[in-house]
């Protein structure tokens, strides 16, 4: 009786968010061990479902990082980064189409769909969805302190997110589950973080959250300890003495986007977790770190 009476508190204890959120659109970045671990993926897909059928709208923004530098690797091609994101030349963009726009795009929507939802597959390219320009990132020169301009290579920054398609597809029940990459303006094929992508994506249809999994707790101080709160101050004040640096780094910059465009709140949470979304979004506490205007 006292594991049915558990149950029944915790439905009690979601109820006031489930009437709250019905009807707001939620923007989930998907990335990392949840999308590798076989318990994990059913997790996401039953949480989605979930909310779904409670009538919160949710769009999904998927990664594939672990996927692209595998088979990268079997090709004999070394994975780089910098500031987080991966260099990107003519064959290696070919791969990271071929993986995010079919396999793992198709993947993502297949599980969906095999647990009750709707959900259909996008890239940045279907309906103008994602306008982009190659990106250029800028790093100050150790020997002479002058900016050097870095070359990604074929790597995207958004320009305009065009809502038209996602909301004629949220309009009709359907989940929309986005692959981050574009065409430019000579319509090469374009790598964008999914992490910039998500922010974009939820500044365009000012949606009521923004929730990036990840995974590590969210983000944590010197001590390696929790932050559950954070204002887009205080994140300067992190990046600056590098608490926040790294693979963190788009993650929070994607934040501030949509915060500062009228998304209501964002999250960064362990997608380690079963069941991670739920816990997040229908418990007092909550999980990971939460990030405020």
């Amino acid at each position: 009786m006292e594991k049915i009476l558990e149950k029944a508190n915790v439905l009690i204890e979601s109820l006031p968010y489930m009437r709250k959120f019905s009807g707001r659109t939620f923007v989930i970045k998907y990335g990392g061990a949840a999308m590798v671990d076989n318990k994990l993926k059913d997790a996401f897909a039953q949480d989605i479902v979930l909310l779904n059928f409670i009538g919160i709208k949710p769009v999904i923004v998927h990664g594939g990082g672990p996927k692209i530098n595998s088979i990268m690797e079997k090709m004999g091609k070394k994975p780089v980064f910098v500031q987080g994101q991966r260099v990107t030349d003519e064959e290696t963009v070919d791969i990271v189409e071929m993986v995010l726009g079919g396999l793992i795009n198709k993947q993502i929507v297949s599980l969906i769909n095999s647990h009750g939802g709707f959900a259909i597959g996008l890239s940045g390219k279907d309906g103008n969805l994602i306008k982009a320009k190659r990106k250029v990132i800028k790093k100050l020169s150790p020997e002479t302190g002058v900016p050097e301009i870095i070359d990604l290579g074929l790597v995207g920054e958004v320009e305009e997110i065009n809502p038209k398609i996602l909301n004629t597809i949220e309009g009709s029940g359907f989940i929309p589950v986005i692959a981050p990459i574009s065409a430019g303006s000579r319509t090469e094929t374009l790598n964008i973080n999914a992490d910039y992508v998500a922010g974009e994506v939820a500044s365009a249809l000012k949606a009521e959250k923004l929730i990036l999994l990840t995974d590590t707790e969210g983000i944590l101080n010197k001590k390696e300890k929790l932050i559950s709160t954070l204002n887009s101050k205080k994140i300067t004040s992190l990046v600056a003495n590098k608490t926040i640096s790294g693979g963190m780094l788009p993650k929070v910059q994607a934040c501030q986007t949509a915060l500062s465009n009228g998304v209501k709140k964002t999250h960064i949470i362990d997608g380690r977790t079963p069941h991670a979304l739920l816990l997040e979004i229908f418990t007092e506490k909550g999980i990971g770190t939460e990030i405020v205007k």
